[in-house]
């Protein structure tokens, strides 16, 4: 599997998944439920085709964000 992607193909991903968000959403799934579901996926994807090791840089980035506040900025500037 490819580990390089475009900024075309990330912006297609994220447009594919934004729509599909939408759609749950839509469907009256509940947001954890929708979260939950993503995340399960993406790990998914990521364990196919990157080491353990790079998966947990990933996840510990992830818990960096959330502890300095970043996603809730992030989250801010959408609504």
């Amino acid at each position: 599997m490819d580990d390089f992607a475009t900024e075309e193909q990330i912006m297609q991903a994220g447009s594919m998944i934004d729509r599909l968000v939408k759609h749950m959403i839509d469907q009256k799934l509940p947001p954890i439920a929708v979260a939950s579901a993503l995340l399960g996926g993406a790990l998914n994807v990521l364990s196919a085709s990157l080491p353990d090791e790079a998966i947990l840089r990933i996840l510990h980035n992830a818990v960096e964000s959330v502890e300095s506040g970043e996603l809730r900025d992030i989250d801010e500037t959408r609504q």
